[in-house]
């Protein structure tokens, strides 16, 4: 038979067994849960609304879908990363990095909206509910006149894109210009070697005529003289005179074709020429 000293005894430790076990059972733990995606309205004249955030989630805010960002301001950007993409989007994903932890965002649209919210960590609360998708939009009338007009900013995104654009653009032309200025500096360098001064006529009446000097490149013949009047131009093919067009200035025939043989005449003032070596 136990004595009461010893009954007692046995209540305190079974009653401090019990103690002990309850204060070393884990409480059951909380799992984060996403809330379905809402909207927020942005009043000016209020405070910002609260975004429930949770650790190691993503939570993406959304402007209005005629608007993009076009720069984000982060309170805490230490513990929170704020993410709108390398593309100008209507996006910007927020996630905090440490526990109950909270700050501010303030995001301005290219339309010149400002939407200021802040956010929060919830590892602490009760309710392990956070969200996952937030849809902003102006909640005063200006703000949403403003959708319906053009924008008045241009995001980042967007200008570095155009000032890499319009560098590419210039160095293009640069390159082009280069590669223009080495072809025509080539084509100088190699033009020389391309003219030949192999036609004969009679010297006589060439200069009763004016004619000083026949040449010919790749595309064109040239004739240069010092004449008091203009004298036509013929060629002989086939033994038949035909009219050449050409150009005249400052006393220089250039005739868009390769002209073989033919002659000059003015009134009775005639001088042939051609090329040597070629069969008449």
């Amino acid at each position: 038979m136990k004595t009461p000293t010893t009954l007692l005894s046995g209540l305190i430790l079974a009653g401090c067994t019990a103690i002990g076990f309850a204060s070393t059972t884990p409480s059951p733990a909380h799992h984060l849960q996403p809330n379905p995606p809402r909207t927020i309205a942005v009043h000016d004249s209020e405070a910002p609304p609260v975004v429930r955030t949770g650790i190691l989630q993503s939570t993406l805010i959304m402007l209005p879908a005629e608007e993009k960002v076009a720069t984000v301001f982060g309170g805490n950007t230490a513990d929170w990363v704020f993410d709108g993409g390398h593309v100008a989007s209507r996006f910007i994903s927020v996630k905090p990095k440490v526990a109950n932890s909270t700050t501010n965002v303030h995001i301005v649209s290219d339309h010149g909206n400002e939407y200021t919210l802040q956010l929060t960590e919830i590892t602490g609360d009760l309710d392990q509910h956070f969200d996952s998708k937030v849809f902003v939009t102006p909640g005063d009338q200006p703000g949403k006149d403003k959708l319906a007009a053009m924008p008045v900013f241009v995001p980042a995104a967007e200008l570095e894109k155009a000032k890499q654009e319009t560098e590419a653009a210039r160095a293009a032309e640069t390159a082009a210009v280069k590669a223009q200025t080495t072809k025509a500096e080539q084509y100088r360098s190699s033009y020389p070697g391309t003219l030949h001064f192999d036609y004969s006529w009679d010297p006589r009446k060439g200069r009763e005529l004016g004619l000083q000097q026949i040449w010919h490149d790749d595309r064109f013949t040239y004739l240069r003289g010092q004449f008091q009047e203009t004298p036509a131009l013929y060629e002989m093919k086939d033994g038949k005179p035909s009219l050449i067009n050409f150009d005249f200035a400052d006393g220089l025939y250039t005739i868009p074709k390769d002209v073989a043989h033919g002659y000059l005449e003015i009134g009775k003032k005639k001088v042939d020429f051609n090329r040597t070596g070629e069969v008449k």
